[in-house]
């Protein structure tokens, strides 16, 4: 009976309850990184909620308050909340930048190129107030101290160099003092891991005595050895025309440079008729000697039977041999003598 009784006192309560919860907002339900102050579960008719954006994020549309409404629903808001942009990140001289984006928790890494030591943050962050948790790092070069320079020899950087220390790629040359030649490279350069690369050396050089040119001479007839960089200096007698250099030169290697040539003038293989040579139109009789020079330019002229004109057509002289044009047909001694002003030099030009 009491049980009974207790249980009839008790009802009245649970269901007075459970008829006002009907009427009572429960905790909204908010879009994506969208924030209500407190922990409160119910809200009774008329309760007002401000909204806000969670760290990072900036707030658009609106409005920015709800309110709970008679039948238990909020009223509607558009607001939404965008996460912050970082600006883009500034360039790294002599590294990368590799980021994906430059919204609010974006990541950004930072490598320098070889050769070249990174100072400062290797990554960062975009943070809540829209700027990188770090600055940009700099990418500084590897230093090397100054080239090592061997005995009789030197070095000429290519860049002017102040004090004693030198940055990665930075390069030079190294020469010897003669008799004394490089061995090995010649070119240096400050590498990537701070060191120079192999120091040559200087040796001794010399050439044996050089040789003579066939219809040529040279400046020195001594038999002796000659040192590294010593030269000899060679001519052409006569009509002969030197071809290549006017020197040879005692190389690294105990070998001359390559040695020049005396190339042989060439005649003109025509009795009859008129050329063009240096410029100048000259009947064959008074070309003396009957002689041109290796590589000089000599124009024999054929005439156009059809056109009834004249054409110059030129022809080289290569080592004593000059060929003659296949159109260039010599007159007969009558029509050279008695119809000159008929050849194809003097007619017409096409």
């Amino acid at each position: 009976m009491d049980f009974m009784l207790m249980s009839f006192l008790l009802c009245p309560f649970f269901i007075t309850i459970t008829s006002g919860q009907d009427t009572v907002c429960s905790r909204p339900e908010l879009g994506a990184n969208i924030a209500v102050d407190g922990l409160q579960k119910y809200f009774n008719p008329g309760a007002m909620l401000a909204l806000s954006c969670e760290q990072g994020h900036t707030a658009v549309l609106g409005p920015r308050t709800i309110v709970c409404t008679a039948s238990g629903h909020w009223t509607k808001s558009r607001l939404m909340c965008i996460p912050k942009l970082c600006p883009p990140p500034d360039h790294l001289a002599n590294g990368e930048v590799y980021y994906e984006n430059t919204v609010y928790q974006s990541l950004i890494n930072y490598t320098c190129h070889e050769g070249y030591i990174l100072t400062g943050a290797v990554s960062g962050v975009c943070q809540a107030n829209g700027t990188w948790s770090t600055r940009v790092p700099e990418c500084k070069p590897v230093s090397c101290g100054l080239a090592p320079i061997p005995q009789f020899g030197m070095i000429i950087y290519d860049k002017t160099i102040r004090g004693n220390t030198t940055q990665y790629g930075i390069t030079g040359t190294y020469k010897c003092l003669p008799p004394y030649a490089v061995v090995g490279s010649a070119r240096a350069e400050c590498t990537a891991s701070g060191t120079w690369t192999e120091t040559p050396k200087c040796q001794v050089v010399t050439c044996p005595p050089p040789g003579n040119i066939d219809n040529g001479y040279k400046s020195s007839d001594i038999q002796r050895q000659y040192d590294y960089m010593e030269a000899v200096k060679y001519g052409c007698h006569g009509d002969y025309v030197l071809e290549g250099s006017l020197q040879i030169v005692c190389e690294k290697n105990g070998n001359w440079s390559e040695m020049p040539s005396c190339k042989r003038p060439c005649s003109v293989g025509i009795q009859r008729g008129r050329i063009l040579y240096r410029g100048e139109k000259v009947w064959i009789e008074n070309l003396k000697p009957k002689k041109v020079l290796h590589k000089e330019i000599v124009s024999l002229y054929c005439k156009d039977q059809f056109r009834n004109c004249g054409h110059a057509v030129t022809t080289q002289c290569v080592d004593g041999t000059l060929i003659i044009p296949g159109c260039f047909e010599e007159p007969s001694s009558v029509s050279y003598t008695l119809h000159s002003h008929e050849l194809p030099s003097e007619i017409e030009p096409c």
